[in-house]
């Protein structure tokens, strides 16, 4: 039995029968150090997430506050905004927070695919 390596894919060959039956078996993963600078890009990239992260918290607390007010005075739609803003404010922490998580799990399971 031969075995090629040609970008990433190892091919299993047999010789024992007159046509070439191929079996790739995946080893290809993504090469995370190609760009130049991945290093300053991963900064970069958590320093961002931070920023996502204070104003969204930022966020909550302003539409927390103008829902309770709104609610309180009568003002409905103004309160109906504000809950919108909530919701807004609370998915924008939740997939800014997950998203690393949910970066990582694709590429744990990638390979198994």
């Amino acid at each position: 039995m031969r075995v090629a390596h040609l970008s990433g894919v190892n091919l299993l060959t047999s010789g024992h029968v007159s046509r070439v039956v191929a079996v790739a078996a995946v080893g290809v993963y993504p090469n995370l150090n190609g760009v130049g600078g991945a290093g300053q890009l991963d900064t970069v990239i958590g320093a961002l997430m931070t920023v996502v992260l204070i104003i969204a918290v930022l966020m909550i607390v302003v539409c927390a506050a103008t829902w309770a007010l709104a609610s309180a005075h009568g003002n409905y739609q103004t309160a109906t905004k504000a809950r919108t803003g909530l919701l807004v404010a609370v998915g924008a922490a939740a997939l800014d927070g997950g998203g690393i998580a949910w970066l990582n799990f694709l590429l744990g399971i990638g390979p198994t695919l």
